[in-house]
């Protein structure tokens, strides 16, 4: 189930991701995916999000978000 649950989310969070123009949205898109993949996997929220934010900003930039 968490397995599922956590591929669904991934590919959710990168079609939003894709649809936003800049580093700050895409921050903040990433920030909410990654706190709702950890709470969903018994993870740290803080962690995912400080994670999920840090790739939103940052996928323009290794050309996955273009």
């Amino acid at each position: 189930m968490r397995k599922t649950l956590f591929s669904t989310t991934l590919v959710a969070a990168a079609f939003v991701l894709s649809a936003c123009e800049s580093d700050a949205e895409r921050g903040l898109v990433g920030a909410g995916a990654g706190a709702a993949v950890a709470s969903a996997t018994g993870g740290n929220a803080l962690t995912g999000a400080i994670l999920g934010g840090a790739a939103g900003v940052f996928c323009d930039d290794a050309g996955i978000c273009k």
